[in-house]
């Protein structure tokens, strides 16, 4: 489904679209998982309202989803998730409040509501797997690019070679930060790539397919099948939605950017509208409340 049929839909049929979506098989209890389940129709119930015959609660399409306890319409939440799917480089909460007709603030939690739904940190990679470094923020001190650099913060991709994608923000690039990174999300036949920093210097000896390395400082880019170039790539379109769509991402919340970015990576053979439903399917079991997610509380 593409933007332009999207924006056609009235409520009804967005909500009907994502019943289809959520329940293939026919509507299934939000609470208990029970497909005994009456949709209510009388003049004082809300539209998609559900009542459970064996757990007796009431529940909508958006109960147990990302989408819970938003006032938002479900037409609106469809647009955003399908804006943000399709956009390469990312776009801006200033935009989603424009073209969604919505206060900033709504916008801006729409769009870290969605970022949480596109995460998916599971399933280990494999293969041969590209291990690389970068650095988001502020403004170095001195003037110091990449390792040197003490208001930046690093983040650590991991790319499987014609496959997805892995990433973390992570406090330092040193041994016990970036060897436990890998060991967590490569699997142990693989083949570590890296550049030549020292911190990843023995990681070889602990999977079967060893470890190959390019040294940057002597402008080697690739070695025979040695290379990191796809996570530069990766880099790359991260930097520019930086620069070119966010212009600032706090440490706070660049985690949840990177899951953007990787989901769209990780996706990045199938068409915009497959990328939105696969976002939507994500979706479900998963809440991101406004307090903790500004205030780290819960």
């Amino acid at each position: 489904m593409n933007l332009s049929e999207l924006t056609r839909m009235n409520e009804e049929q967005s909500r009907l679209f994502l019943e289809s979506l959520r329940w293939p098989n026919g509507p299934r209890c939000a609470h208990c998982g029970a497909k005994d389940v009456a949709r209510l129709t009388g003049r004082r119930d809300r539209a998609g309202l559900f009542l459970c015959n064996r757990c007796r609660q009431k529940f909508t399409v958006t109960v147990g989803t990302i989408m819970e306890d938003s006032h938002l319409p479900i037409r609106k939440w469809l647009i955003a998730f399908h804006m943000m799917c399709a956009s390469k480089k990312g776009v801006s909460a200033l935009q989603i409040k424009r073209q969604l007709g919505v206060a900033y603030k709504t916008a801006w939690f729409l769009c870290h509501r969605i970022r949480a739904a596109m995460e998916h940190g599971t399933g280990l990679l494999r293969g041969k797997v590209e291990v690389d470094e970068t650095y988001v923020g502020g403004k170095s001190r001195l003037g110091i690019r990449g390792r040197g650099s003490e208001r930046k913060t690093p983040v650590l991709a991991l790319v499987q070679r014609d496959g997805n994608m892995r990433t973390r923000v992570v406090e330092r690039v040193n041994a016990a930060e970036l060897k436990g990174a890998i060991r967590e999300m490569v699997h142990g036949m693989s083949t570590i790539m890296t550049d030549e920093w020292n911190a990843y210097r023995g990681i070889g000896l602990e999977f079967h397919g060893g470890h190959k390395v390019v040294n940057h400082k002597r402008k080697e880019y690739v070695r025979g099948d040695a290379y990191t170039n796809n996570a530069e790539s990766w880099f790359a379109l991260l930097k520019r939605g930086v620069h070119g769509t966010f212009h600032h991402l706090s440490k706070k919340h660049l985690g949840r950017y990177c899951h953007e970015f990787e989901f769209r990576w990780n996706h990045r053979k199938v068409s915009d509208g497959e990328r939105m439903l696969a976002a939507i399917g994500q979706a479900n079991g998963k809440r991101l409340t406004y307090n903790p997610l500004t205030t780290g509380k819960p």
